[in-house]
């Protein structure tokens, strides 16, 4: 593990020295992690199940019907804003439900493909430990959460925000508390070239931490994008739901090693 610790560390050193451009082309994909279950995970299943189900929805809707779906149940900071402030924004449900809605919603198949994988290679070990009824509140809560660290950032802003991340970056916040040991296969594609390695997850998931924050904070002064602020991606969804999750999970039990009934 310490070799592989080590080269990991020389490639993202090589990487925080590359330029944003280049920087762009390098991406950590995790493929499966080094940490076997004894349950069935059925809410990860239903979880990915719903948000497929309701992306195959989005994708048959015209332009138009689209951008109202996405009004309707993506988060719309500037209304949300209004909402908080006791200002009826007309629309037919409640604004502060958009922050459990939206996590449901997905831009593009890549978007939702990403998503769609971590929760796949995270999820399970977390909903192992919690159980079913605490994973679930668990995730709608960092989902929530993550929606309003968004928001906080870009409280003007009528451009809809949507995704799963914040979920699931919540999940990843619990995971590196729990199991920071556990290896990650990663695939890391550089320019052509293509490589797979091992990764403690502490450092796979610390670095990944460290990027949203880097980009949140970088973002702060870039115009509103489709989706998010600064390029599409909601850096501060995903660096508050990590943040949110790492101190949920253990309040919910994720230490808890004493749990007979997988509930």
């Amino acid at each position: 593990m310490e070799n592989g610790f080590i080269k990991t560390a020389a490639l993202c050193l090589e990487y925080l020295e590359t330029s944003p451009s280049q920087q762009a082309k390098i991406t950590m994909v995790p493929l499966r992690d080094q940490n076997p279950i004894k349950i069935t995970p059925y809410v990860t299943y239903v979880l990915i199940g719903l948000n497929i189900a309701i992306f195959l929805y989005e994708i048959n809707l015209s332009p138009p019907q689209l951008d109202v779906f996405f009004r309707l149940f993506a988060v719309v900071p500037k209304e949300l804003t209004a909402s908080f402030r006791g200002i009826n924004v007309n629309q037919p449900i409640p604004e502060w439900m958009t922050l459990f809605t939206a996590q449901f919603l997905h831009g593009g198949i890549l978007h939702l493909g990403g998503n769609m994988l971590y929760l796949w290679v995270f999820g399970n070990n977390i909903e192992e430990v919690l159980g079913r009824v605490r994973f679930i509140i668990f995730y709608l809560g960092c989902g929530a959460i993550a929606s309003l660290a968004q928001w906080f950032f870009s409280a003007g802003s009528a451009v809809p925000s949507l995704g799963a991340s914040g979920a699931i970056a919540g999940i990843m916040g619990a995971y590196i508390l729990r199991f920071p040991r556990a290896e990650i296969l990663t695939l890391l594609p550089i320019l052509i070239i293509w490589t797979t390695i091992r990764v403690p997850a502490v450092f796979f998931l610390g670095f990944w931490f460290v990027q949203q924050a880097f980009y949140g904070v970088a973002s702060l002064g870039a115009s509103a994008s489709i989706g998010m602020e600064g390029g599409g991606v909601a850096y501060w969804a995903h660096a508050g739901g990590f943040v949110f999750g790492a101190i949920l999970g253990p309040l919910l039990g994720l230490f808890d090693d004493n749990q007979d009934t997988y509930y």
